[in-house]
Formats: C-alpha cells, structure tokens, sequence
C-alpha cells in the first residue's frame, strides 16, 4: 500500500498530472471567452478588464505547465 500511496502523492508531478493539469485550463479558457464575449456585448468595462488579466494568468499557467512538461522528460515519477 505504501508503493501506491507514493505514486498517488507523486501523480501532481508526473506527465499524466501536467497534462491533466492543462486540459483544466483550458477549461478555464472557454469561461474567460465566455466572459469577455458577455462584457463587450453589454460595454462593461471592469468585466472585460478582468476577462484580460484573468486570461493571462491562465496563459501564465500552462506555460509554467509546458516547462515543468519538458523538465520531466524521461523522469515520469509513474513509469518507475
């Protein structure tokens, strides 16, 4: 039990987890398109301008994603 509870703790920082991670964001992403259609439809400033700095985190996220995707590598806490 002990094996498996390690490979579970470790998932968060295996390719599996990353790639679960930024199928999450883009998730996020349909929501923030969503919100940016509805505040230019309603002129609404303050929604938009959050929409904007909301979309940049998530961009912000998966690119962090991507690098911590290329520093596994070969190093896939699953596989061994």
């Amino acid at each position: 039990m002990t094996s498996a509870m390690s490979k579970a703790k470790g998932f968060k920082k295996s390719k599996a987890g990353t790639y679960l991670s930024i199928g999450s964001s883009a998730f996020g992403a349909i929501s923030v398109v969503k919100q940016a259609r509805t505040a230019r439809k309603d002129n609404d400033t303050l929604r938009l301008v959050d929409a904007v700095v909301s979309a940049a985190a998530l961009v912000t996220g998966v690119a962090l994603l991507l690098r911590e995707l290329k520093r596994l590598g070969d190093d896939d806490v699953l596989l061994g």
